[in-house]
């Protein structure tokens, strides 16, 4: 979303966070060219997958895990959730942050 961007063309395209380099700082790589870049995550916007996509849980106490999204509250910003495999398998979370979940590629 940084339009300094814009003139490499980068602006408002998609990518994939391949690697975290500190707490606010991720590698991605573009998803039509490839490249890699470096971006501060206030320069990121989360992409809401489509109803029964799946999505990591980046935050909270249920991080690192993968979910089915089952709905979205635009209203509210947040999305429901069922928890996919490990210990938390089959939990339904009513109510997440979309900023606490990332579409899984």
């Amino acid at each position: 979303m940084n339009k300094d961007l814009a003139d490499k063309g980068y602006y408002k395209q998609k990518g994939v966070v391949r690697k975290v380099i500190d707490k606010y700082v991720g590698e991605i790589e573009m998803i039509e060219s490839k490249h890699k870049l470096r971006v501060d995550q206030e320069e990121l916007e989360t992409v809401i997958p489509q109803i029964g996509g799946v999505v990591r849980v980046v935050n909270g106490a249920y991080c690192g895990s993968n979910a089915r999204f089952l709905s979205v509250n635009t209203d509210k910003f947040c999305a429901k959730v069922q928890i996919e495999k490990g210990v938390y398998d089959g939990r339904v979370i009513q109510a997440i942050e979309y900023e606490d979940t990332c579409k899984v590629a």
